[in-house]
């Protein structure tokens, strides 16, 4: 189904950048939809004004150590969680070492917009929160279309007259981060441009959306370079005044984590490998000795794990006031975090009674392929050594309703019709030590990934879900 419009989409799609790399030398365009998904003003706005709470909250919660490390040793006990142990153990050592670097949250809040309750929250991304720049793109495209080919968006959309709804998450990230960095920079004392690292994963596919940041931090002024965890280990030293410093470029006011979230992350095959990843690990040990803006510390990824969210779903309102919330913001913030339950000895009895449908099981494994659904979820369940309970939950799955017209999705140069797409909607929200660094009360913008409802793997990048944005009645 190709038609003169879809190439033109896909078309603009590769010259905004919008695209994944697929060898040193070539990219692809990343699978879109032509039309926007419809939410109620109401509702959009109540998001908007709901995220910058979660802000509030995760940034009190990563405060918090005596809580986070309860929240987390069951993890470390008997190998449930090896990872996490190790982030563990690097929290404990910060912790007692009065780290000196300020906590900058990029968070990604994820939710999805259930047919019978509303939007419910999915996961919190604390670390290597990325796709804004594709969010705000998305828009852009949709607005390409409206008025390029205003009939054939017209027939893939679900009502004749649209209101897109604005995203400027590149530039709300952009002015945000360079903020941070030149307050950083102006507190040292030194001249110059603020500088910002972006640390990435070698050789990595998703790296188009990392540049738009880059060029637009770089419009603010501010001085961007990309750096592997390995190229750090051999590049950072200290100054005096816990200046951090990159060889070559001197000071380091702001570091963005577009890695880290996994073991290999952590790898180089030049380095011993019994203890490669403990050597590039304590790369983040000596960033947060020093004074530089930085997401995600350790903490705020502790903050943000799928086990802290756990914890968090089952508290009161009252107890939710413990991380900074007053009681009304945590009584507003309560209906959004869903149901959870974690996984112990009586889950298999309990399940067993369970509709399937209704759950999800989840790991601490961020992107795709750490959940299971339906009716591997028993099966999974009964293989689990106490050991590994910790690891898991299990939460209530959402069921948004799919679009009430057939839309149109574009993946790898060819067009589809899909008959039950949903979204995710991804918002995101930029604090520094939990002061807003946007004018929005720390919102910065969206994204909105869409997928066919029977799909379970959701992800543009590892996935089948497609870049979307949202539109209201017009």
């Amino acid at each position: 189904m190709m038609t003169l419009a879809v190439q033109d989409a896909i078309e603009w799609s590769l010259l905004q950048g919008v695209g994944l790399k697929t060898s040193s030398a070539t990219a692809m365009h990343c699978a879109f939809s032509f039309a926007p998904t419809l939410i109620q003003r109401e509702r959009f706005e109540l998001l908007k004004s709901i995220v910058p709470l979660m802000g509030t909250l995760i940034h009190g919660v990563s405060q918090d150590h005596d809580f986070l490390t309860a929240a987390i040793a069951p993890l470390a006990d008997h190998g449930a969680d090896d990872f996490f142990a190790s982030l563990l153990a690097l929290h404990r050592e910060l912790d007692h070492d009065q780290a000196r670097r300020i906590p900058m949250l990029l968070m990604r809040t994820d939710f999805m917009d259930d047919a019978e309750h509303g939007p419910r929250l999915i996961e919190f991304n604390g670390i290597a929160a990325g796709m804004g720049p594709f969010g705000q793109r998305a828009h852009e495209l949709h607005q390409y279309l409206q008025h390029q080919w205003p009939q054939t968006f017209t027939d893939w959309s679900e009502q004749d007259s649209l209101e897109l709804v604005p995203n400027h998450c590149i530039d709300n990230l952009a002015r945000g981060i360079a903020g941070a960095a030149t307050s950083v920079r102006a507190q040292s004392g030194e001249n110059g441009q603020p500088l910002f690292i972006m640390v990435v994963q070698p050789d990595e596919d998703n790296v188009y959306d990392q540049h738009l940041l880059e060029q637009a931090i770089q419009r603010e002024g501010v001085k961007t370079v990309r750096r592997t965890f390995r190229q750090l280990y051999d590049q950072l030293s200290s100054g005096d005044n816990h200046r951090l410093l990159l060889e070559g470029l001197d000071g380091v006011d702001a570091i963005y984590l577009r890695a880290g979230y996994q073991h290999s992350d952590y790898h180089a095959h030049d380095l011993e490998e019994e203890r490669c990843c403990t050597e590039l690990t304590r790369v983040r040990v000596m960033i947060e000795r020093h004074r530089v803006a930085i997401n995600a510390t350790v903490s705020q990824q502790l903050a943000t794990s799928k086990r802290v969210q756990m914890l968090l779903s089952a508290m009161s309102e009252e107890q939710l006031t413990t991380f900074g919330l007053t009681l009304d913001e945590a009584q507003r913030i309560k209906p959004f975090l869903g149901e959870m339950r974690p996984v112990d000895g009586q889950s298999v009895q309990w399940f067993a009674g369970q509709n399937p449908q209704h759950w999800v099981l989840k790991n601490q494994g961020e992107g795709g392929g750490h959940c299971v659904f339906d009716q591997h979820i028993l099966p999974r369940l009964k293989n689990l050594q106490p050991e590994e309970y910790p690891a898991w939950s299990l939460m209530r799955r959402l069921h948004p309703r799919h679009r009430s017209h057939p839309a149109l999705v574009v993946r790898q140069g060819e067009a589809t019709a899909v008959d039950d797409l949903i979204s995710e909607i991804g918002m995101f929200t930029l604090h520094l030590d939990g002061h807003s660094l946007t004018s929005d009360l720390g919102y910065a913008g969206y994204l909105i990934r869409s997928k066919p409802s029977s799909v379970t793997e959701g992800g543009v990048h590892s996935g089948q879900g497609a870049l979307d944005s949202l539109a209201h009645d017009g």
